[in-house]
C-alpha cells in the first residue's frame, strides 16, 4: 500500500469515526450544505483510494448522492442517512459473499491462513451470517434515530454506541474463534 492511499484509508477512517459529532456539532452553526462537504472529501478519497476496485462504487456513490441531496436542500437529513449507507453497504457485501463464496470473514482468514479446514470454512460463514445479521439491525437503528430521534441520540448511538457495540463483537469472535481453535487443531 503506497503513502497516498495509506493517508486516503486514515483520512476516511478519520472522517467517519468523527462524523456524527461534527453533525451535532455543527447543526445550527453550519448550513447541512457546509457539513455535507465532508461527504465529498469521503466520496473523493475512497474513489481515489479505490479507483480500480469497482465494488466500492455502491457506496463513493450512495454518499455523492446524500451530498447533493444535503447540498440541493439544505437539510441535514441526508447527513444523517450517511451511517445507514454505511451498514446496508456492508450488509450487501457480506450477504453476497455468502450467496457468491467465499465469504468476508473467509477471505480475511484465508490471509491469515490459506489451508483452511472445512469446518473452519463453516465457522467462517457462520460469522458472516452473524455480522449480516448485526449490520441489518445497526442499520435500522441508525434509520430510526436519524428520522424519529433528536440529534442527541442519532449521535450518541451512530458515534459511540453503535461502535462499542461493535467492538463486543469483534471481542466476542475473537474469543469464540480462539475456543474453536483449541477444540479443531488440538
Amino acid at each position: 500500500m503506497t503513502q497516498v492511499h495509506r493517508f486516503l484509508s486514515f483520512l476516511t477512517v478519520g472522517i467517519v469515526l468523527i462524523y456524527p459529532f461534527v453533525i451535532w456539532l455543527g447543526q445550527g452553526q453550519l448550513e447541512a450544505r457546509y457539513l455535507a462537504l465532508l461527504l465529498l472529501l469521503v466520496a473523493l478519497a475512497q474513489l481515489f483510494r479505490v479507483k480500480s476496485d469497482s465494488s466500492w462504487v455502491w457506496w463513493i456513490g450512495g454518499t455523492l448522492l446524500l451530498f447533493a441531496l444535503a447540498l440541493w436542500a439544505d437539510a441535514l437529513l441526508p447527513l444523517k442517512l450517511y451511517p445507514v449507507l454505511v451498514n446496508t453497504g456492508l450488509l450487501g457485501l457480506f450477504a453476497y459473499s455468502l450467496v457468491v463464496p467465499p465469504t468476508v470473514i473467509e477471505r480475511i482468514a484465508r490471509a491469515q491462513e490459506a489451508d483452511l479446514p472445512a469446518a473452519a470454512v463453516l465457522y467462517t460463514r457462520r460469522v458472516t451470517q452473524i455480522w449480516c445479521v448485526f449490520f441489518a439491525v445497526n442499520g435500522a437503528i441508525a434509520l430510526v434515530t436519524a428520522v424519529w430521534m433528536p440529534a442527541v441520540i442519532w449521535t450518541l448511538y451512530n458515534g459511540l454506541i453503535a461502535y462499542l457495540l461493535m467492538g463486543l463483537l469483534f471481542a466476542g469472535e475473537y474469543f469464540a474463534r480462539s475456543r474453536f481453535k483449541r477444540r479443531h487443531h488440538a
